[in-house]
């Protein structure tokens, strides 16, 4: 990711900490009636695992670092109504199982408030159910599979106790749609999508993005995951004759989509996910496609405005000067400002699970590096405003080899 654009009163009447109304099924979680637990007149206690060793090491470490410098500086302040925020942090190494026994551990024995900051799709995925099952409130998590969605969640069942902010690849197709159609004008978008979750969660969202729109025609091809050969789907898109490609793509194939589009003399510019957004990406398809189309790419993390840029001068004054740039660390200070803005909304009011999850959805929270996430009316959607890179040659300005074209938006705007 681009370093210039980088990549979250409490009760005085509860003085008890333990689980309330537990019962404890043959299979699986504790319940919660409401969550009492983890929080005194002094403190409220959190808790995520995340892999700060092994191969994730290098995001997990910094992303909890950049949390806990988060977390710090609340404490630093006196903390939010008189309580400061414990953080309780497990190495899951990126293992399923090791997640859910930590997951299980923090719930059931050590009684946390709630979950922040859960790491890593196949964690996440494994863990979700359980999730649901305990209601704790469950703020942030670093992947954006497609379960994390919910439109109108009113049950834990639904997701309701669950509120992600990165971008969700459901949320993200409807918003590449919203530019290819907005800024763009396209009225006929072909889109390639690889037939794993990514993918195909990006399709969905882009479809159903489109369906609600008037006078757009799309076609469409999937492609394997990892395939070498993509020739025969990008022959259909460019025998189509489109406006506009969306690469419904992750990491390894969309460079393989990207120059086969190029090879095919496909002129019609591009847009991709996020996750694509890094120097790796740009490095391999700058010079296949320059002089003949543009590649796009969202993004939800941005210091360029007036506001993120004094936001990013708060972070760096906090954090380890090694974190001054790191994307990672940065979405860690993210994660821990979206759970502390709850307990705000709650200053001089009692706390629960249940109270904590209304206010989180009783008015849109402001990314501090980008733009609003919107609960309202059990909306579980992640990062609903985006902003846009392209690939250029890398230059001091624009390192990672994508430069900042158009600035966070939601929807809405781009629509208008």
């Amino acid at each position: 990711m681009n370093t210039n654009k980088v990549v979250a009163s409490l009760v005085g009447v509860l003085l008890a900490i333990s689980l309330v109304g537990c019962t404890k099924p043959a299979d699986g979680p504790v319940s919660v009636d409401d969550g009492t637990q983890g929080i005194t007149d002094t403190t409220v206690l959190i808790a995520n695992s995340a892999a700060t060793s092994g191969a994730y090491a290098p995001v997990g470490v910094p992303f909890i670092a950049g949390m806990q410098a988060y977390i710090d500086t609340v404490n630093a302040a006196g903390g939010i109504d008189g309580r400061k925020i414990e953080f309780l942090h497990t190495d899951d190494e990126f293992d399923p199982a090791k997640g859910s026994a930590a997951l299980t551990e923090f719930v059931e024995d050590d009684k946390v408030f709630a979950i922040v900051g859960y790491f890593g799709t196949p964690v996440v995925a494994a863990n979700l159910g359980a999730l649901k099952e305990y209601g704790i409130p469950s703020v942030y998590f670093a992947t954006g599979i497609g379960q994390l969605y919910a439109e109108k969640a009113s049950t834990n069942a639904d997701g309701y106790n669950i509120f992600p902010v990165q971008p969700i690849y459901r949320t993200e197709g409807s918003i590449m749609v919203a530019y290819a159609a907005g800024k763009f004008e396209a009225k006929k978008i072909g889109i390639i999508y690889t037939n794993d979750d990514a993918g195909m969660d990006l399709e969905k969202g882009a479809v159903a993005q489109i369906n609600k729109l008037d006078g757009i025609e799309y076609v469409e091809q999937q492609v394997a995951a990892g395939a070498a050969d993509v020739s025969a789907a990008v022959t259909a898109i460019k025998n189509a004759d489109v406006d506009f490609i969306i690469v419904a793509s992750i990491q390894g194939t969309m460079p393989t989509i990207v120059k086969e589009l190029a090879a095919q003399g496909v002129n019609k510019d591009c847009i991709t996910t996020y996750v694509n957004v890094s120097s790796a990406m740009s490095e391999a398809v700058l010079a296949d496609i320059t002089d003949k189309f543009d590649l796009y790419g969202l993004g939800w993390v941005d210091t360029e405005s007036a506001f993120t840029q004094a936001a990013l001068g708060d972070y760096q004054k906090s954090i380890a000067s090694e974190y001054a740039m790191n994307a990672y660390a940065q979405t860690g200070w993210i994660a821990a400002s979206f759970f502390a803005e709850g307990l705000r909304r709650l200053e001089g009011k009692d706390v629960t699970w249940t109270s904590y999850m209304e206010a989180l959805q009783s008015a849109p929270i402001q990314n501090p590096f980008g733009g609003f996430i919107n609960y309202a009316d059990g909306q579980r959607l992640g990062t609903q405003d985006m902003n846009l890179s392209k690939v250029v040659p890398a230059s001091d300005r624009w390192a990672a080899g994508w430069e900042l074209v158009e600035p966070v938006q939601s929807i809405s705007d781009l629509l208008q």
